[in-house]
């Protein structure tokens, strides 16, 4: 739990130097492309408004996240990162349907664009944005909530790139029509990765299985555990990017408390260096005994 803290606080840095960065560059971009009339360029613009709005909710969740257990969130709020994920994936799918219906409406009516302040804007937007992305490329990896705005930063590096081709592309060759067709390509880029930002913060939070893990691989793992004849009714689920919980079912050999114990110590040991696994909660059971209801049944009986 304490290396997931330390990875929180590297991750709210890295957001939080991402967010200035897009705060600024996305007012530049907002006055370029008014002023210069381009589509890819105000396209630019309007992802870097949603990331602004990504960063800070993603920011806002870390925060949250890092509150205390209470008697009513037993979890905490860690869900609340995966939220913002699930919240910023649709998001971006959003913008991408308005600026799909922008371009399909300059096919037919395309306007003058002043090509070179749309490449000045573009140049400062794409330093910005590549800035950024690397800030966050690293965290992203292994947390859907820094991923989602991590996402947003990374469509508008390919917009500016995008940007910056289709204003050479007309400064050159006058041909107005790139400016759409360039903003209809990376947008599909862009609203595929937020179906698969999507999907994914659904998985988490249906409690599936993490991705990377196979339910039969731990069992078998576990029962190389000496001691451990069977591991069942067994669940594994992500309560946030990184943080994976367990509950399951052991059966051994009717012994003393203590030498379960060191079983149950060992089977956590195995969890956690071989699956990441640090959230457990296993419960030994007797072979001797058989089910639960019959083993009590016979308490009961010797008792009487």
């Amino acid at each position: 739990m304490h290396h997931h803290t330390e990875k929180r606080q590297l991750n709210k840095r890295g957001l939080t130097a991402a967010f200035v960065i897009t705060f600024v560059i996305m007012l530049l971009e907002i006055i370029g492309g008014l002023v210069s009339n381009s589509l890819a360029l105000l396209s630019d613009a309007g992802h870097m408004f949603t990331d602004t709005f990504a960063l800070g909710l993603s920011l806002w969740a870390i925060k949250m996240a890092q509150k205390p257990a209470t008697h009513h969130k037993t979890f905490g709020y860690h869900r609340l990162e995966i939220l913002a994920a699930l919240a910023n994936g649709i998001l971006l799918v959003l913008i991408g349907i308005w600026i799909f219906y922008e371009a399909y409406q300059r096919f037919f009516n395309p306007p003058e664009i002043k090509s070179g302040l749309m490449l000045i804007v573009a140049i400062v937007g794409l330093l910005g944005n590549f800035v950024g992305v690397t800030l966050l490329q690293k965290s992203s990896q292994n947390n859907l909530n820094v991923r989602g705005a991590m996402l947003h930063m990374l469509g508008d590096t390919l917009s500016s790139v995008g940007v910056i081709i289709g204003g050479i592309f007309i400064a050159f060759t006058g041909w107005k029509m790139i400016d759409p067709i360039v903003s209809i390509l990376i947008n599909g880029f862009i609203i595929h990765s937020a179906f698969q930002l999507i999907f994914e913060s659904g998985e988490v939070l249906l409690e599936a299985v993490p991705r990377g893990l196979v339910l039969q691989e731990v069992v078998a793992e576990v029962k190389k555990v000496p001691g451990v004849k069977d591991l069942h009714d067994l669940h594994i689920w992500t309560i946030t990017s990184g943080l994976h919980a367990l509950s399951g079912h052991i059966l051994i050999d009717d012994q003393q408390v203590s030498a379960g114990t060191a079983i149950l110590l060992e089977v956590k040991e195995v969890l956690e260096h071989k699956f990441g696994i640090t959230h457990t909660t296993l419960q030994l059971e007797s072979e001797a005994c058989g089910e639960d209801l019959i083993c009590y049944q016979e308490k009961i009986n010797k008792k009487d």
